[in-house]
C-alpha cells in the first residue's frame, strides 16, 4: 500500500492530535506524512517533538514523518486526508457561551452543541469551517475530510454549505460510551466476560449528541427490552451525591446514563450520547443546576476549561509517560478503509447530509447514523424510525440548525435570531430572549450586523 499524506488542521491540539498520532503509530497498514497546521504554530511544533517519541517507540508499526507547516495551502498540498479539530477562538471565548447565558438563568452542562452556547460557538465556527472547505477544494479536492469539531452538525454542515462536492464526514465518540455502558450491563446481567465495544451492535438515529438507539444487539440477541425492564428506579438523592462527587474530582465526563434511560423509559428509545449532552436538547433536565445534579450530571465549568488549556504541557508530559495505546477513536480505522488497506472495512457512526438514511429528516440535513466505510467510499446506512414524540424533538433541532446555518452563511443577523429564539433552552420572555441575544452578539464581535 502506498504512503499517504494526512493534514491535521488544529495540529497543536493537546488531546486530539496526540490521540491521532498514537493510533497512526499503532496502525499495521498506514505510513506516510502527517502535516500539522495550527494558527498556534508553537503548539504544533511541540506536538512535532512529541511525535518523535510516539513513532520512535518499539511497538510503533505505523511509520509517519511529522511536519509542521504555517501556511494552510502549503499544508494541504498533496493531502489524501484532512482532519479538522479546532477551538474556534481562544478558550476564553467559552465565557460567552457559558457565563453570559447563566446570568439569565440558563444553565448548560456543556454549551458547545446546542442552546445559546452552541449557537454562539456556531457563529464563531461556521465561517472558519467554510473557509477551510474553500481551501481544501482549491488545493486537494479529492481528499477525505474528517471533522471532529463541535458543534458537529453546524461545522460539518458548513463544509457542505460552502462546498457541496467536498468529501467530508463528521465523527464523534459519544455512541461508543453507550456501547461500553451496555457491555458492562451484559457482563453483570449474564455473568460473562466483559464484551468488546463492537460486540454491542446498535441502530442509531438522530442528530449529533441527540442520537437514540432504536435497537441494541449482543451475540445475535436483542437486549434493549430486557435492559429497559431491568433498570433500577432513580434514587435522585444518590444521583445528586454522584454528581457532586464528580464535581469534587473534576470528573466532568462520566455519568450514570439516567437521562439516556429516562428517554428509554418514557419514549422507548435509549439516548445514545452522554447525559451531559442529551440534557441540553430539551428543557426537562436543566431547569437548575440542582435539577441537573439530581440526574447524576455535573456541569463542566468554564473555569476548568481555561485552566486545562493553560496546563497543556502537563497534559503532553502525561501522555508521554503513559504506554502507547489505542485512543478508542475510529478515525484511523476509517482512514485505513478509505485508503484501501487490505481487508479494511468498518461500520461506524457518521454525521453526513441526509440522502434518505433518515426517512423522517429533511434531505441535506446533517444527521447521525451508521455508515459503511470502504475504499474511497462512505455509504450511510438506513436507520430505525424514532417514536413520534422523539422525532418531534429532533425536527425542532434540525429546524434550528438549518435556520442558524443559513443565517450565518448569508451573514443575516435577523435570520440567526429566528433560530436562537426557538431553541428549547432559550426560555425567557420575548424581550429577555432578545436582550440575551444582543449581549451575546456584542460579546462575539460579529463582523456583520
Amino acid at each position: 500500500m502506498k504512503d499517504i499524506k494526512i493534514t491535521y488542521i488544529g495540529g497543536g491540539s493537546q488531546q486530539w492530535a496526540l490521540h491521532l498520532m498514537a493510533d497512526l503509530a499503532l496502525s499495521k497498514s498506514l505510513s506516510g506524512v502527517l502535516t500539522l497546521y495550527d494558527i498556534d504554530n508553537a503548539a504544533a511544533l511541540k506536538n512535532q517533538e512529541i511525535s518523535k517519541n510516539i513513532f520512535g517507540r518499539p511497538e510503533a508499526t505505523g511509520k509517519f514523518t511529522v511536519e509542521v507547516e504555517a501556511d494552510l495551502d502549503t499544508a494541504l498540498k498533496g493531502s489524501d486526508f484532512v482532519v479538522i479539530s479546532i477551538e474556534p477562538g481562544p478558550i476564553e471565548k467559552r465565557f460567552i457561551d457559558l457565563k453570559i447565558p447563566e446570568k439569565y438563568g440558563i444553565y448548560q452542562s456543556v454549551g458547545d452543541t446546542t442552546g445559546p452556547g452552541g449557537i454562539a460557538r456556531a457563529i464563531r465556527s461556521v465561517p472558519v469551517m467554510a473557509d477551510f472547505a474553500h481551501h481544501i477544494m482549491a488545493v486537494c479536492p479529492d481528499a477525505w475530510v474528517i471533522n471532529y469539531t463541535n458543534p458537529m452538525a453546524w461545522c460539518t454542515g458548513a463544509l457542505f454549505a460552502a462546498e457541496p462536492d467536498i468529501k467530508a464526514v463528521g465523527c464523534c465518540h459519544e455512541v461508543f460510551h453507550t456501547q461500553e455502558m451496555l457491555c458492562r450491563w451484559v457482563r453483570d446481567t449474564y455473568k460473562v466476560d466483559l464484551p468488546k465495544r463492537h460486540d454491542i451492535v446498535l441502530d442509531i438515529s438522530g442528530v449529533n449528541h441527540f442520537t437514540f438507539a432504536t435497537e441494541a444487539m449482543w451475540n445475535g440477541k436483542s437486549i434493549l427490552a430486557e435492559f429497559k425492564d431491568k433498570q433500577p428506579a432513580n434514587d435522585r438523592e444518590q444521583l445528586k451525591k454522584n454528581a457532586l462527587a464528580r464535581e469534587a474530582e473534576e470528573n466532568w465526563f462520566d455519568c450514570d446514563f439516567r437521562v439516556a434511560t429516562d428517554f428509554l423509559n418514557r419514549f422507548g428509545v435509549l439516548g445514545a450520547a452522554g447525559d451531559r449532552h442529551l440534557a441540553e436538547f430539551v428543557p426537562f433536565y436543566l431547569t437548575s443546576k440542582e435539577e441537573l445534579n439530581s440526574w447524576g450530571v455535573a456541569m463542566t465549568p468554564y473555569e476548568w476549561r481555561v485552566r486545562r488549556t493553560k496546563e497543556q504541557d502537563k497534559a503532553r508530559q502525561a501522555f508521554l509517560d503513559a504506554d502507547l495505546k489505542p485512543s478508542g477513536e475510529e478515525g484511523v480505522l476509517m482512514i485505513e478503509a478509505l485508503a484501501g488497506a487490505e481487508g479494511a472495512v468498518c461500520r461506524t457512526q457518521c454525521n453526513l447530509p441526509n440522502k434518505g438514511q433518515n426517512r423522517d429528516a429533511e434531505v441535506g440535513a446533517i444527521v447521525e447514523s451508521y455508515g459503511r466505510v470502504s475504499f474511497n467510499k462512505i455509504e450511510p446506512i438506513a436507520c430505525g424510525v424514532l417514536p413520534a414524540a422523539v422525532q418531534s424533538l429532533e425536527d425542532r433541532n434540525l429546524t434550528i440548525q438549518k435556520i442558524v446555518l443559513d443565517g450565518i452563511m448569508a451573514e443575516d443577523k435577523a435570520k440567526i435570531y429566528e433560530g436562537f429564539a426557538i431553541d428549547p433552552l432559550v426560555s425567557l420572555s420575548s424581550a429577555g430572549n432578545a436582550q440575551l441575544f444582543e449581549e451575546l452578539w456584542t460579546a462575539l464581535e460579529v463582523p456583520f450586523n
